[in-house]
């Protein structure tokens, strides 16, 4: 079971961006985009007609080790155990074992 999924509350750990705290828009192998972290400049080429050219800022990937989950219950960044309940699995945070 993936620890980091879509719409997770996330906090930044290490890099320019420590401290940052952002919810999980995608996740890719061993990479992870997360809401207002990274943003990036790009040049965007008009494509049609009466369109315009444009510079277009946007989150770009970080490393999925650099980011660590926030409990939604005690609010703190915590590593996620996981357990059996009832026929499916469940994220426990570390902390306070409250399920994500």
């Amino acid at each position: 079971m993936e620890c980091v999924k879509k719409n997770d509350m996330v906090a930044v750990l290490a890099g320019k961006y420590r401290g940052k705290r952002g919810t999980v828009l995608i996740v890719g192998s061993g990479r992870v985009m997360v809401e207002g972290v990274h943003i990036v400049k790009r040049h965007q080429k008009a494509r049609k007609q009466g369109e315009k050219s444009a510079i277009v800022s946007r989150e770009a990937y970080i490393a999925l080790s650099n980011v660590m989950p926030v409990c939604p219950g005690c609010k703190k960044p915590c590593r996620i155990n996981v357990a059996q309940e009832a026929d499916r699995q469940v994220r426990l945070c570390n902390r306070c074992k409250e399920a994500f």
